[in-house]
């Protein structure tokens, strides 16, 4: 650090707007606009109470160490210059203490703060314990956090859209990983307590072989007309999507009999669908 830095080091300076960058290490991936546009108002009102932190990055550069939002809505309210604190921080240090901003203030949703945490243990090279100790969390805690990354991107953003809380995705983590998201699926669209979300994950380890709890079954219907055009209607959906389905209709024995004859491809997977029909070959047989 530049000795007239080194003399700034942990003063409050002026910084231009533009030349503050967004650091790299920034935990957080959503932000809450209207709650942003809010602070903007209130920093024209009354100025910003609490300076960002920065590192210098080069000549007349800055990067930004913790303060997201503050920077965002200084830049929203369109101010030239903001107050900010000058240190010397490396790597490792910059993205723990915007980790643990982000972190006292309750800011990130539990993927957030798990992508941060691997990101830090990394930088630092330490084992979990000593990450544990340096972020001031238990152990157990730290790895449950990081644990929550065992779910896969699509179930991570089921979670973050849902309001899902960090024991619900916890709670979906005990079952195998095929039947999870049947069971965020169920806990977002009930709007399930944690308690029930509990519950119904014990429901599923009792029965490892029932239905997913999110499957939907067809009734029986006595109208058999009605039964038949129901499927007669997902063949025309199907080659409408392309699969060339085909149906045939008999009587045999006071018995209808409807066969579907569907395409598969050579790993027997392009045109599976499941039903409570017979499967063979492609060939799905349907008696009424």
């Amino acid at each position: 650090m530049p000795r007239n830095d080194i003399q700034k080091q942990g003063r409050i300076l002026m910084l231009p707007v533009d030349c503050i960058e967004p650091s790299p290490y920034q935990a957080r991936t959503a932000f809450d606009e209207p709650e942003i546009a809010a602070l903007a108002v209130s920093i024209l009102q009354n100025g910003l109470l609490q300076p960002i932190s920065v590192r210098r990055v080069g000549l007349h550069k800055y990067q930004l160490v913790a303060g997201e939002r503050r920077l965002r809505a200084c830049r929203l309210a369109k101010l030239d210059k903001v107050p900010a604190i000058l240190a010397d921080y490396d790597d490792s240090e910059s993205a723990a203490l915007g980790l643990l901003e982000n972190l006292q203030r309750s800011q990130l949703d539990p993927f957030d703060t798990a992508r941060g945490i691997k990101e830090v243990i990394r930088l630092w090279g330490c084992t979990q314990a000593e990450a544990a100790r340096r972020l001031g969390l238990s152990q157990p805690a730290l790895a449950n956090k990081l644990r929550l990354l065992t779910l896969t991107p699509e179930q991570q953003q089921l979670c973050t859209a849902s309001h899902l809380s960090e024991r619900h995705a916890r709670a979906a983590l005990r079952l195998p990983e095929g039947r999870r998201t049947a069971a965020l699926e169920k806990m977002a669209r009930d709007k399930m307590s944690v308690r029930q979300a509990d519950r119904l994950v014990d429901q599923m380890l009792a029965t490892p072989n029932g239905p997913s709890p999110c499957r939907r079954t067809i009734p029986m219907v006595r109208d058999v007309r009605f039964f038949v055009n129901t499927l007669q209607h997902a063949v025309d959906l199907m080659t409408q999507k392309g699969i060339a389905a085909t149906t045939r209709c008999d009587k045999h024995d006071g018995c209808l009999e409807y066969i579907v004859r569907i395409p598969v491809s050579s790993d027997g997977t392009a045109g599976k669908v499941e039903t409570g029909a017979k499967e063979e070959e492609g060939e799905f047989e349907v008696k009424v």
